[in-house]
């Protein structure tokens, strides 16, 4: 059994997220944030105040970086939702 890095919720966050097909470390260590990141999508956040409180990204010092880190995070979180999750289930029931 492997054992995978437990979610954390203040972990360091990379300046893109990544983009395997497959679950990640990564993944696993951000999946708080990642769930931050779509609750405040949907209470209509802007993104520069998600980058700055959840990513710790400023953007008015850093606009691109933020941005692309805001952009990749929160493209990975929404590919939790719909193939991310079907990893976790799997992993789950030992598959």
């Amino acid at each position: 059994m492997v054992k995978r890095p437990k979610p954390m919720s203040d972990p360091t966050i990379a300046n893109e997220a990544p983009t395997a097909q497959e679950l990640t470390d990564y993944d696993y260590r951000l999946f708080i944030i990642y769930i931050r990141l779509l609750d405040a999508e949907a209470d209509g956040a802007d993104w520069r105040e998600v980058a700055r409180v959840v990513l710790k990204f400023d953007p008015d010092k850093e606009y691109v970086r933020a941005k692309r880190a805001y952009d990749t995070h929160m493209a990975r979180a929404r590919w939790m939702t719909e193939h991310g999750y079907r990893h976790l289930l799997e992993k789950a029931n030992g598959e």
